[in-house]
């Protein structure tokens, strides 16, 4: 086999990052990793995978890393540029843009990256999408809110996770947020959609999934980041074939024809309101944060890292996709601040269902506590799974509820 030549924007950070480059490399690409950290801080265990490094002063300067690229690779041959991070996404097209390689353009890339044009270009397909308007001052957000109407939510154009993201309820609530946002340039006010939130998530190959995934959010995103007591669950749904997520599954795919998915992993939420309608919530042309694919691993016994880079690379998906098991992953949040003193209820917990846990990643004893509100990992978590949806929705329950981390 003749190795595929990739550069890949940000090997190391996020740290599950290197495990694409791993995948990278064992589907037998020479990756070109391109990133802001010196090369001999990367951890030995990436170094290895890496063809080829360019360390590049300010990773974010969009402008600055593609001049300093393509004079890096002046006089050389590559096969594909891949970014899996969202800030990167977009300086990934550009690339290909400059170089004629395959992959998805800037303008496609824009919309999943671009909130506001990402729905004009769902709704343009004939589906449901949230009313929303794009903002750039607090006059036009004023503006928008009194067309919309509350509730509604505002979050930034380009934003990911719930960074920046706030409900707003009466006039007052909307002047809190936008003393909060003064950071942000260009925002999105849109109607807020009461119902239970859920991921659709595939790896595809020329737009169509070779392998799709539901997960459930318990509760939905926005109040787990609204409330420091809760501990965020996420549960990957091992029945897809039940009636209830049909519709937003069909959605999902339609989407993904609306705004012109290439090759790569996508992650959409949407939502699923009381009396069974399906609305759209957002896109990105990037896996899930928040190790969901860790949890999509553990839901179907595969390593999802590895077939990304073999769907990107050589346009295939060699893994099983029989769904094993339902697999949730609950996030904690230590009470009190400075570092942790002690966990309660781990150990029983243990005792009792330590066969369906798979990981346990909970800071110790000693550790600073996390700002929870940077980071929904939070103070770390634990990983289980079952193949009945009602156990593991149990334990999942049990774990958020009977462990308690404290700081002090």
């Amino acid at each position: 086999m003749v190795a595929m030549k990739a550069v890949f924007l940000a090997p190391s950070y996020p740290p599950e990052m290197q495990q694409y480059t791993r995948g990278l490399a064992e589907v037998g690409a020479d990756v070109y990793g391109v990133g802001d950290a010196p090369l001999d801080a990367l951890p030995s265990g990436l170094k290895r995978y890496l063809h080829d490094y360019l360390q590049v002063p300010r990773l974010l300067d969009d402008n600055d890393v593609v001049e300093r690229v393509t004079a890096w690779l002046r006089g050389r041959e590559v096969d594909r540029v891949l970014a899996n991070w969202e800030v990167m996404v977009l300086t990934a097209a550009r690339l290909r843009e400059r170089f004629g390689l395959p992959g998805m353009s800037v303008d496609t890339v824009a919309g999943f990256r671009d909130k506001q044009l990402m729905k004009e270009r769902v709704a343009a397909a004939g589906l449901r999408v949230p009313r929303s308007v794009r903002v750039r001052t607090i006059a036009e957000t004023r503006a928008a809110a009194d067309q919309i109407g509350f509730p509604l939510i505002v979050k930034p154009i380009a934003g990911a996770g719930s960074a920046d993201t706030y409900r707003v309820d009466d006039a007052a609530a909307l002047d809190a947020a936008l003393a909060r946002m003064h950071h942000v340039t260009e925002a999105s006010c849109e109607e807020f959609v009461e119902g239970d939130e859920y991921t659709f998530d595939t790896v595809c190959i020329a737009g169509a999934p070779a392998f799709a995934n539901v997960a459930q959010y318990l509760p939905r995103p926005l109040d787990a980041r609204s409330h420091e007591w809760i501990s965020p669950v996420i549960i990957t749904v091992r029945d897809m074939a039940q009636p209830k997520l049909a519709d937003g599954i069909a959605l999902g795919h339609r989407v993904l024809g609306a705004l012109g998915m290439g090759d790569g992993f996508t992650h959409m939420e949407w939502f699923r309101k009381a009396d069974g309608e399906v609305v759209f919530g957002e896109i990105g042309c990037r896996p899930g944060g928040a190790h969901l694919v860790d949890q999509m691993n553990y839901t179907c016994d595969i390593d999802l890292f590895r077939e990304w880079a073999r769907a990107v690379c050589w346009g295939t998906f060699a893994a099983p996709t029989v769904r094993k098991y339902n697999a949730a992953i609950i996030f904690k949040r230590a009470k009190g601040h400075g570092r942790i003193a002690r966990i309660d209820g781990l150990r029983e917990f243990m005792h009792r269902h330590g066969e369906h846990v798979v990981e346990s990643r909970l800071l110790p004893p000693g550790s600073h506590r996390r700002d929870w509100r940077k980071t929904l990992v939070s103070d770390g978590y634990l990983l289980l799974r079952h193949p009945d949806w009602d156990r593991t929705y149990q334990l999942a329950m049990e774990a958020a509820t009977d462990i308690t981390m404290w700081a002090e």
